[in-house]
């Protein structure tokens, strides 16, 4: 990375005393409502999640960004984030859990994002059930880290005018502004599943996210947001990757891209571009076969969901098999190393048929397997690198493999939390898969070396030929 010029974005950090308060709606109604202005406003989400962002994607209209310090290094995150502003009139960054919340030693918090951008932060605080105390709450994450730029509180399910005028008294006597004072309307609820919420490419819920704009139109103070969005001082970023990639292509990727695979993050398929990866989106449940390519990536996303419709699909899932089979490298995650094995077990214990590249069956369970960040270690030779290559990721997944106690496992994975250790994933031929989920910006040279593998495969391919 290189140096570039410093960027003015004016730019604010929506933060959280606690999961559950209401980020994504007040966030996406923000969006929309900022939108409807006529600004060009460009979102972001701290931490791994997939599925908030595609609806700040359909209340902005632009494909919104992950920052995230253990998936990507600290420095890249302001690149990141300046890279993804271009064009914009401002920038919305969305918190993860309560603000000073992430991975072991607050690895990924909001509180630590926010400080990366030097952006203010506003608190939103559920005011269900409480009165003064909310004061002395926001008082509270105020002061617990001063270097944090905490510029004041939305307050968030509140009952009645009186209810809303008693806690404003108590910020006022704090010192503490109150940028919007939302009511309780379960009208502007999103549907949830499993994993959190719908995913939009199940549920294009624009009446909603008209709804939520119109709420935040009138219950925000959007004037006194946008002057405090432009408080923020220019940042001094380095320049990451190109958006559009190098002008040569030196292969194609297929990139399965439906309702039942989703989970990409976009700054991590742009760096696959930089190397010189042309990619090429194609759908395992509606297309009869891939697309011309050199190489696959098969994301994370809901294949539970739409195993019969997936399995109903013969002549992809023979395809890929064949593929895998002539040594095209095939790179798998969650769901798509789901999709890569014998079968797939649903929650109501029916059984659907799957490639067969891996194989042992997926089942899915009604407890959470696995949730938080990894770091995983190659124990041999892949397209991700050589052997003892270290990479960062996260897991999140309701499904467990049963497979053979004996199976070999091409990644040792050691979770950050409480250091436990595991042998995960599995690797036949040129095809790697397990439940981690990478940031290609957290290690490029995993990327390079994935692209420099499928670019080997087409030229190999014509020598065939």
């Amino acid at each position: 990375m290189q140096y570039a010029n410093q960027y003015a974005i004016p730019r604010i950090v929506i933060g959280a005393t606690q999961s559950g308060s209401g980020k994504t709606t007040i966030v996406t109604g923000l969006l929309a409502a900022l939108r409807e202005r006529g600004l060009k406003v460009q979102s972001f989400k701290v931490g791994p999640d997939y599925i908030d962002p595609g609806y700040h994607k359909l209340a902005s209209g632009r494909p919104a960004h992950n920052l995230d310090t253990w998936l990507t290094p600290e420095n890249a995150v302001p690149a990141i984030f300046a890279a993804a502003c271009e064009g914009a009139d401002i920038a919305v960054v969305e918190g993860v859990m309560g603000l000073y919340d992430g991975g072991r030693r607050g690895v990924s918090s909001t509180a630590s994002v926010a400080k990366l951008l030097d952006a203010p932060v506003l608190l939103v605080i559920d005011a269900k059930s409480m009165g003064a105390s909310a004061a002395a709450i926001a008082q509270g994450f105020r002061d617990y880290d001063p270097t944090v730029q905490l510029a004041g509180v939305i307050l968030n399910r509140l009952g009645s005018d009186t209810h809303e005028a008693m806690i404003r008294e108590a910020m006022k006597a704090i010192g503490i502004e109150v940028y919007g004072a939302l009511r309780r309307n379960e009208e502007l609820k999103l549907p949830e599943r499993h994993l959190g919420l719908l995913p939009v490419e199940e549920n294009d819920e624009q009446e909603v996210i008209g709804k939520m704009g119109r709420a935040a139109a009138r219950q925000l103070d959007l004037e006194a947001l946008l002057r405090l969005a432009q408080t923020a001082k220019p940042l001094k970023v380095r320049t990451l990757y190109r958006k559009d990639g190098q002008k040569l292509k030196l292969c194609r990727i297929g990139v399965a891209l439906d309702e039942a695979f989703s989970f990409y993050y976009p700054t991590s398929l742009d760096v696959l571009k930089h190397f010189g990866a042309e990619l090429v989106p194609f759908s395992p449940l509606r297309d009869k076969g891939i697309p011309d390519v050199d190489g696959l990536l098969i994301g994370g996303g809901f294949p539970e969901m739409f195993a019969a419709q997936l399995a109903a699909n013969r002549s992809m899932r023979q395809e890929i098999q064949e593929k895998a089979a002539a040594g095209m490298p095939i790179y798998a995650e969650c769901g798509g190393y789901m999709y890569l094995m014998d079968s797939l077990q649903d929650f109501a214990g029916e059984v659907y048929a799957m490639t067969g590249v891996f194989s042992g069956q997926a089942v899915m369970t009604p407890k959470l397997q696995m949730v938080g960040y990894v770091e995983a270690v190659l124990r041999q030779d892949s397209f991700l690198g050589p052997k003892g290559t270290k990479l960062r990721g996260h897991e999140f997944h309701f499904s467990r493999e049963q497979e053979r106690e004996d199976a070999e496992r091409p990644f040792c994975f050691t979770k950050l939390r409480n250091n436990l250790t595991y042998g995960a994933g599995r690797q036949v031929n040129n095809v790697l898969g397990s439940y981690l989920h990478l940031h290609f910006a957290g290690c490029p040279e995993a990327a390079k070396s994935f692209v420099e593998y499928c670019l080997a495969w087409k030229l190999e391919k014509k020598e065939r030929e």
